[in-house]
């Protein structure tokens, strides 16, 4: 549920430290931003004309950047077009810059590397065409041999697997190729790929480079064409013991939106009892998939397995569902979920009086705000639900993460009140985006801000999503719901924090089961820290505990 969105923000421009001799930037830098549980790429180019920015996830390239200007050894880049900034400090070889991307007065931390300039550029569909398809070989270093595996998509994007060592899905940027000389490069593991693509097509042979380590290295492509992300373990694979069909359900509330899913069912003829997931914060599909996970597909499997139908479906705009996503508030995504339940609960093989609601996330607040307009379910599953406002939770994510990604006690309580002073405002001006926009300006102009990056970021603020988000207090809706309820929240979870909202969702309704699991992160995966980072090196895409928690739950609910 973090509220960062995937729309970068503006930054501040200074100028270098009179007399200082500005270091050479040039080349490429890049990293992964982590916002409401997805990794975006990032990446800055910078020659001696100036820097262009790609987001080549998102499908962007060439984005005009401002800077790079440089201040006590402070770098900062801003990206005027789309309403972007970063300022990161230089490391003293040279390599890295560590630092935050902002937005709205919400800080991501962002680390970019610098690597191979070509490495980033736009995509040349001829070279995508002849790299697409998954390739592997066999590494031998001191004696160890361990199997390396590249996967190119159609997008020109590569990821690289260890399986022997349980890594999958690690950033191997665009594969580069000049004739016939193929480049993987590996920021994040410091190591790259050179080999020669053999005229069939068919291997590419070359050295496998890590720090002072090299190794010869033969690739085998393994599939003519893209292939699929590497399962996670815990993706359901088939056959299955139970049906499982496409559907589709018109929103009579918003003209153009339908919503595409997979409906699965138990074996036999019904009526069924039955599930309607709710994913979170940001675009996501029916499998709510955030670095390889898919956890929607794993609640479907385990709840169908055990007797309750399942509707999992993609969020408007997203994958087969139509509409526009971002111009969407949380009260439109409610409506999208009336949508769904009126037409899974006129089908003859779904009983409607046993029809439930699972959320994750921001997808608890859709289902109190679906509630409120009236929709009765038979039962209610929160997973890591807010049951304070939006801007509370905003504060409190910027306060821990700030903790643990090491600022100081006084940069922590800093960063903080400023925060609560622009989710204030924000609240103060729900109604009224110009005053909410001005009133933000101020007070990022208070807190120092260059009249640019203030103007731009009070603009971001000003969006009838954010607006709406921050100032919706669901304590009224929790306090008014009669259906049975449970909440599950996960011990280190950073981003909408237990101990903040478990307390809360007490006292607002003491009938409701409220659990927190320990050691669990926002997906509710066993994690180390907590944070966004570590949600693609975790293997686990639901640990145990939840699943039990919440299956048996559901089950008893559902009369089964």
């Amino acid at each position: 549920m973090t509220m960062l969105s995937t729309v970068l923000v503006a930054g501040v421009i200074a100028a270098p430290a009179a007399g200082a001799e500005a270091p050479d930037l040039t080349g490429a830098w890049e990293g992964r931003l982590n916002v409401a549980g997805q990794s975006i790429r990032i990446v800055f180019r910078i020659d001696g004309t100036g820097a262009v920015m790609d987001s080549p996830d998102q499908g962007g390239f060439d984005i005009p950047a401002e800077g790079p200007t440089v201040e006590g050894g402070v770098v900062r880049l801003g990206v005027a077009a789309i309403g972007g900034s970063f300022e990161g400090a230089l490391s003293a070889d040279g390599r890295t810059l560590t630092g935050t991307l902002r937005q709205g007065g919400v800080a991501a931390p962002l680390v970019l590397t610098r690597q191979a300039a070509a490495q980033t550029a736009a995509p040349d569909p001829a070279a995508i065409a002849r790299l697409v398809g998954t390739w592997e070989g066999p590494l031998t270093v001191s004696g160890q041999t361990l199997t390396l595996v590249f996967r190119v998509g159609e997008d020109g994007r590569a990821v690289m697997d260890s399986p022997d060592q349980g890594a999958r899905g690690i950033g191997a940027g665009r594969p580069t190729l000049s004739g016939d000389e193929v480049t993987f490069t590996i920021a994040a593991a410091n190591a790259r790929m050179v080999g020669e693509l053999s005229a069939d097509g068919a291997t590419i042979s070359g050295t496998f480079f890590q720090g002072t380590m090299e190794a010869p290295l033969v690739l085998t492509r393994t599939a003519a064409g893209a292939e699929a992300e590497a399962a996670r373990p815990q993706t359901p694979q088939p056959p299955f013991p139970y049906r499982s069909e496409e559907v589709a359900f018109d929103n009579p509330a918003a003209p153009g939106v339908t919503l595409a899913g997979t409906l699965t069912l138990p074996e036999g003829p019904g009526p069924f009892p039955a599930a309607i997931l709710i994913t979170g914060s940001g675009p996501q599909d029916r499998d709510e998939t955030i670095e390889g996970h898919k956890p929607f597909a794993i609640w479907a499997d385990e709840l169908t397995r055990r007797g309750v139908a399942v509707l999992r479906f993609d969020d408007r705009g997203v994958a087969g569902s139509t509409g526009e996503f971002g111009a969407a508030t949380s009260a439109d995504f409610a409506t999208d979920v009336r949508a769904v339940f009126d037409g899974l609960a006129a089908r003859p093989d779904i009983d409607p009086a046993r029809i439930g609601l699972i959320g994750h996330s921001e997808g608890a607040t859709v289902a109190y705000l679906a509630m409120d307009g009236g929709l009765r379910p038979a039962w209610l599953v929160t997973l890591a639900g807010g049951a304070v406002s939006g801007g509370d939770i905003i504060t409190e994510q910027v306060r821990l993460l700030s903790e643990v990604t090491g600022a100081t006690p006084e940069a922590v309580e800093a960063a903080a009140a400023t925060q609560r002073r622009l989710m204030d405002a924000v609240a103060d001006n729900a109604v009224d985006g110009e005053a909410a926009r001005r009133a933000a300006e101020t007070i990022l102009l208070e807190a120092g801000a260059p009249q640019d990056a203030a103007t731009r970021s009070a603009a971001a603020m000003a969006h009838p999503w954010f607006r709406g988000f921050v100032a919706y207090d669901p304590g009224p809706s929790i306090a008014a719901i009669e259906a049975p309820m449970l909440a599950v929240f996960g011990q280190k979870d950073l981003q909408v924090p237990p101990d903040q909202n478990a307390p809360v969702l007490r006292r607002l309704k003491p009938d409701a089961e409220v659990v927190v699991l320990p050691g669990l992160n926002h997906l509710f995966q066993p994690a180390g820290t907590g944070l966004p980072s570590e949600y693609g090196q975790i293997e686990t895409s639901l640990d145990p505990s939840v699943i039990a928690t919440v299956v048996d739950w559901v089950i008893a609910r559902a009369g089964l």
